[in-house]
């Protein structure tokens, strides 16, 4: 399931630690990005985002980058299955057909930069329900379900021969034709780098370090690890694991892992990270991505990322920790790292007080007048 991770200076608004934020010089691109991680069970689908976007918008992974009044909104309006009433802002729900699969969305927002927000591993775009009205006060805003989590069609990974389905690359592709058909431009990691002209901008939380990555293991565990994952993707060990962990209290077991403020693992966040598991078809994604230990690595994507990047990152992360996650911020793509205090794994639902103001803040330090014309013309 979710895996769902001194002096002061003000930045964006709130204060952070001096010694705890590190500022690099700006790089110019097109778009900005961030990405969240989801409760862990390993791997995180942060690094898909930077692979390829095009556009006028910024990405959070979880990223951002869109317009709320779109050509092709009526093509929409038909598809349009709920909405989320608030004071100021409305969240609607759209479906988006990919390749033939029906892919759920989110968005709100009528003006300003656009912005796409992409979930990490095992959750959806209900895990930015505190940061879509926010940010869409002043930017538009969209949230998408990966295809094989969420509401988002789960295509059986079998169906695909010996080809894995449940990739970065798979994800990459899917956001930027998201991008392109729905929020007219914008990007991730991996996507940023299949299509730097649609990225301005990426943001990246808590990304997975990929430990269990097969280049990380040593060549005489290499053959133990495929034998256990051929276990759980072929025999009814697998399944067993999945069934033990798609329980309320196994999930709220493993969220209050990962969350530092155990108080924001609510019944709520609980229902919205394992209601979408229970449907036909999530056991088999579920099992293919934990099974997934090859694919790109953030630190072969970060040097070839050429749009700016930021990263925050929880200071309490138990399964990424910050001390190693500092690394990324070497790179010369990576404009400033800054950590978020006493913050666990998933920064954008357990402290959305100090997420929503550095999205803010970073789209606003890149946005010019031009782009903001531009991505607010239908």
């Amino acid at each position: 399931m979710a895996s769902a991770s001194s002096t002061s200076l003000t930045l964006f608004n709130f204060n952070i630690p001096t010694s705890n934020s590190t500022r690099r010089k700006k790089t110019s691109s097109s778009l900005i990005s961030y990405t969240t991680h989801l409760p862990k069970i390993t791997i995180s689908t942060q690094e898909s985002m930077f692979q390829s976007f095009n556009s006028n918008g910024y990405r959070v992974f979880s990223s951002l980058n869109a317009s709320s009044v779109d050509p092709i909104e009526d093509e929409l309006t038909s598809n349009t299955e709920t909405s989320v009433q608030s004071p100021e802002v409305e969240v609607q729900i759209g479906k988006w057909k990919w390749r033939d699969y029906s892919i759920r969305y989110q968005y709100s927002g009528d003006s300003g930069p656009a912005l796409v927000l992409v979930h990490g591993f095992g959750a959806n775009s209900d895990h930015w329900r505190k940061n879509i009205p926010v940010l869409a006060k002043s930017h538009r805003v969209y949230s998408i379900d990966l295809i094989g989590y969420g509401y988002s069609d789960k295509p059986n990974p079998r169906e695909f021969g010996v080809d894995s389905f449940y990739t970065f690359e798979t994800w990459g592709a899917q956001l930027n034709d998201f991008c392109t058909d729905v929020v007219k431009g914008l990007v991730g990691l991996q996507a940023a780098i299949m299509r730097p002209q649609i990225c301005r901008g990426i943001v990246l939380l808590n990304i997975s370090l990929r430990m269990l990555h097969i280049t990380k293991q040593p060549w005489f565990g290499r053959p133990f690890i495929r034998s256990f994952q051929s276990l759980l993707r072929n025999t009814a060990v697998g399944k067993f694991f999945f069934e033990s962990v798609a329980t309320p209290q196994s999930v709220r077991s493993i969220l209050c892992q990962c969350y530092h403020d155990t108080s924001q693992v609510t019944d709520e966040l609980v229902e919205k990270i394992l209601r979408p598991g229970l449907e036909p078809g999530a056991a088999d994604v579920f099992l293919e991505f934990i099974c997934y230990s090859d694919g790109p690595l953030p630190e072969k994507l970060l040097p070839k990322v050429k749009c700016p990047v930021l990263i925050g990152w929880g200071d309490k992360d138990p399964w990424e920790p910050i001390e190693l996650g500092k690394a990324y911020g070497k790179f010369s793509s990576v404009e400033e790292f800054v950590v978020l205090p006493d913050v666990g794994h998933c920064p954008q639902d357990e402290a959305p007080h100090l997420v929503n103001p550095l999205v803010e803040k970073f789209v606003a330090r890149h946005a010019s007048a031009k782009d903001n014309a531009a991505m607010t013309s239908v």
